[in-house]
């Protein structure tokens, strides 16, 4: 049985912004709080949307005190400005750590029994929907405004809480390309290769299904075609990112990730290492050892990321040019290509045994061992 949950409505394209309004007026929000973060506040960027508040006489409280990997401390403190404020809605303007702050501190507003935050970790017993979220995205990668997953950053114990919960969902995703005009190349790089991981991951997932392989494969297309021209802040390539990445999350939100995910989340928690950028290094690797557990579908991502006379080649070409064809992307878009100098040797055994205990392992085509992770690892430090 295939399931598919998404958000109540979404805007897309160049004057999506202005759903928000719409949504404001149909829903009969009164107070909101805004969940951002300092760069996009100091840059002009926020305006856009508080602007837009002002404008239909919304009232409204700002937090901005969100680390790129958002921690339990952000997500209480964002819980008191929800409470302090007396929202009744919750407007997250930013990339996956602004929204998956907001997602935590609105599912524990309404479901106060798992305020130690640490509880969320997995598929939490929720009970009640979050404090509504207008999720409005800045980023074209980590589709945390249409997913049921968001990540919290425990700094004690270097760990990341990987939380799944279809309560945490968004009521409403604003995906305006003019939101994201302002990244720099590195970030729009970084956060489309995210996307890619997003699109190959879910595709080859043991979860996958009809239905979510034609959202990845399409979106896998046009991250192939648009990300080299969004890099370069060119129109049309900012805005087929954006769609991409939605779409990408369509789908694995739905069916899961698989050990990139797993691998990359513990250098966020252990080196504050970019999460796009941990999954783009470890992607082609990955999908290297994943391989002989995938079929046909990598003859279809080379395909779609326009490798030419695929239906000739044997398995090993096929699977052997779909890694490539990421390899070069990610090259193109100028992705380091190992982590020497992001991770230590002595840390790999703690690396691997946190990738094993991750929530997205399970999902993974091929089942590791300890070992192999260590190994893969390893092999980048090369």
């Amino acid at each position: 049985m295939g399931r598919i949950i998404l958000n109540e409505r979404s805007y897309h394209g160049y004057g999506a912004l202005d759903g928000i309004g719409e949504v404001v007026r149909d829903r009969g929000f009164k107070k909101a709080v805004v969940f951002s973060d300092e760069f996009l506040k100091t840059s002009g960027v926020l305006t856009k949307v508080t602007d837009i508040l002002d404008g239909i006489g919304m009232g409204y409280e700002l937090f901005t005190a969100i680390d790129p990997n958002p921690s339990i401390e952000n997500v209480l403190n964002g819980l008191q400005a929800i409470e302090s404020a007396g929202a009744d809605v919750i407007i997250a303007v930013g990339g996956g750590s602004v929204m998956d702050c907001a997602k935590a501190s609105g599912i524990i507003r309404t479901n106060p029994e798992f305020r130690d935050v640490r509880s969320l970790e997995g598929v939490a017993d929720t009970k009640n929907p979050t404090t509504p979220i207008i999720a409005v995205a800045t980023t074209a990668g980590t589709a945390s405004e249409v997913t049921i997953n968001y990540v919290i950053t425990d700094v004690e114990n270097k760990k990341k809480l990987v939380c799944v919960d279809p309560h945490d969902l968004p009521i409403a995703a604003i995906v305006d390309p003019a939101m994201m005009e302002t990244m720099p190349a590195g970030l729009t790089a970084a956060t489309g290769m995210d996307a890619l991981t997003h699109a190959i991951e879910g595709y080859i997932t043991k979860g996958a299904w009809e239905m979510t392989d034609m959202f990845h494969l399409e979106s896998i297309r046009w991250i192939a075609e648009y990300l080299p021209l969004a890099v370069k802040n060119d129109k049309k390539g900012r805005e087929m990112m954006a769609l991409a990445q939605y779409v990408a999350g369509m789908g694995f939100s739905n069916v899961g990730l698989g050990i990139v995910h797993s691998m990359a989340h513990p250098l966020g928690a252990v080196y504050n290492t970019p999460h796009g950028v941990a999954n783009a290094i470890l992607l082609p690797t990955v999908m290297e050892y994943n391989a002989e557990a995938t079929g046909d579908k990598y003859k279809h991502i080379a395909r779609v990321m326009g490798v030419k006379g695929t239906e000739e080649m044997s398995v090993e070409e096929y699977r052997a040019a779909a890694v490539n064809a990421v390899r070069e992307l990610s090259k193109s878009v100028n992705i380091p290509q190992n982590l020497v100098g992001i991770i230590s040797e002595e840390d790999v055994d703690y690396l691997a045994e946190s990738a094993m205990n991750d929530a997205c392992t399970p999902g993974n085509p091929r089942d590791p061992k300890k070992e192999e992770i260590v190994a893969m690892y390893m092999s980048l430090l090369k």
